[in-house]
C-alpha cells in the first residue's frame, strides 16, 4: 500500500473533499462491533449539523470508500458547491 493509499491519506483526501460541499467528515470514536465490522464514518452538514451519509441501519454505518463514492455521486450530479 502506498502513503497515497493509506487510510489516513484517504481520510485526508475525502475530508478536504466533503469540506467542499459544507460536510463535516465523522469518525467513530469509540466504535463497536458492529462499526468495526463495516463502519465507522458519517457525513454531517456543517450549518444543520443534519446526518446525510452513514447513519443507515445504525450510527456510524459507512466506510471511508462508502463516503467517497458518496461525495463522487454528489459531484457528478452537479450539486453547488458551496
Amino acid at each position: 500500500m502506498s502513503r497515497r493509499d493509506s487510510q489516513s491519506a484517504v481520510e485526508r483526501r475525502v475530508r478536504r473533499i466533503a469540506v467542499r460541499y459544507g460536510l463535516n467528515l465523522l469518525k467513530a470514536q469509540k466504535p463497536d462491533a458492529q462499526v468495526l465490522k463495516h463502519g465507522g464514518y458519517m457525513l454531517r452538514d456543517e450549518e444543520t449539523a443534519k446526518i446525510v451519509f452513514g447513519e443507515k441501519d445504525y450510527r456510524f454505518s459507512a466506510s471511508i470508500e462508502d463516503i467517497e463514492d458518496f461525495l463522487t455521486r454528489l459531484g457528478e450530479t452537479g450539486e453547488d458547491e458551496g
